[in-house]
């Protein structure tokens, strides 16, 4: 037993190492306890309906057993002998962690701050505010992250705040000059919140891609391409470039070419254009502004060209594409039955051997 007493690791008697770990180990088992009563809070079904109430739960959770391992390490230090270095290095060692465990919860909780902005974004019309809920998001969590690391700083520099903040202002303009392309997508990302050329979900072409806005950051905006294939842009590039909002047009347009045999009489074309007329009249899409538009509009090289301009509202692109073949079908079925034939490419060759159709050969003056 006194050899027990008298073992010692660092001038400090086994029972002051004992207690430490003790602790430790009781702060890890009490945080793992705390963090599973938690989870298993907000995954209850008492909080089931109450979306922001679950998420700041489950958001306290994530840090609770960091928490409490460093608040069971403080308390074991305090157990131990140490000298006035390593005491001050302790002190040091134990404000960094819980720093990084307070910046922890923050972080979490800024799952909260999404969830508020995303319900109150929920409650407008308008979806700009769905583009700024991520941003705000990261802006928060980048700002987290800066307080946090500008802390330890000051706590491993023992200086005042301000002395770091003039550091940070030198190394940022040092940083700002290595980083031009980072801050022009910047600007750009505001530039595209203040000029508003799209917001979330809308249908955009641009630089050859096409397919609906997904997301749109600090530094880039993804778009989802029609193919399923997610472009990340640049949005320097974005904010400095034309961009065509599928999205935002009022109606479809659809411009169709019909063409009819050279050999149709004028009363079965005049007959043609009344049928597409017909089938065009007030129907499901029409706009009383913009009726449709029907001409014999040209001799083409094979055909009599009928062309026709009508306009969907609203512009449902798969409404559109469905009401597009309805009108195929009824113009294919009332041409048929008016005995119209649709044109198609076709040539005609005259042999020189043909004794119906003889091929003269102009061979010029003297020939």
């Amino acid at each position: 037993m006194e050899a027990w007493q008298e073992f010692q690791v660092a001038g400090n008697e086994w029972w002051r190492i004992a207690a430490l770990f003790g602790c430790v180990l009781g702060g890890l088992l009490i945080g793992a306890l705390v963090r599973w009563w938690l989870q298993r809070v907000s995954s209850g079904s008492r909080l089931r309906s109450r979306r922001i109430m679950r998420t700041v739960v489950f958001a306290v959770a994530r840090p609770a057993m960091f928490f409490f391992f460093v608040t069971g390490l403080q308390a074991g230090l305090r157990f131990l002998r140490l000298s006035e270095g390593v005491q001050g290095l302790a002190n040091d060692t134990v404000r960094v962690l819980f720093t990084i465990s307070v910046a922890y919860l923050l972080y979490a909780l800024v799952d909260v701050l999404e969830q508020v902005l995303k319900r109150a974004a929920d409650g407008t019309k308008t979806r700009l505010d769905d583009m700024m809920v991520p941003m705000v998001r990261k802006s928060a969590r980048v700002t987290v992250v800066v307080l946090a690391l500008v802390q330890i700083a000051q706590i491993l520099s023992d200086k005042p705040i301000t002395s770091i903040l003039a550091g940070l202002g030198v190394g940022g303009l040092a940083v700002a000059l290595a980083a031009q392309d980072t801050l022009k997508n910047f600007f750009g990302s505001l530039l595209i919140f203040a000029d508003k050329p799209f917001e979330m979900g809308d249908r955009v072409k641009f630089s050859g891609y096409d397919g609906p806005i997904e997301e749109v950051g600090f530094r880039s905006t993804r778009i989802r391409t029609l193919e399923g294939h997610l472009v990340t842009i640049p949005n320097a590039q974005l904010a400095n470039a034309p961009i065509e909002n599928i999205g935002k047009r009022p109606h479809i347009r659809r411009v169709m070419k019909i063409g009819v045999t050279y050999d149709t009489p004028p009363e079965k074309v005049d007959r043609a254009l009344e049928i597409v007329g017909e089938v065009l009249d007030r129907h499901e899409g029409m706009d009383p502004s913009l009726p449709p538009r029907i001409y014999f509009d040209d001799f083409g090289a094979f055909s009599l060209d009928i062309i026709v301009f009508y306009w969907y509202h609203p512009a449902d692109y798969w409404k559109y594409k469905t009401f597009s073949g309805e009108v195929n079908r009824e113009l294919l079925r009332r041409f048929n039955e008016e005995g119209i034939e649709f044109a198609f490419p076709t040539q005609t060759l005259y042999l020189a051997g043909d004794e119906n159709r003889p091929l003269g050969v102009d061979t010029g003056p003297g020939g």
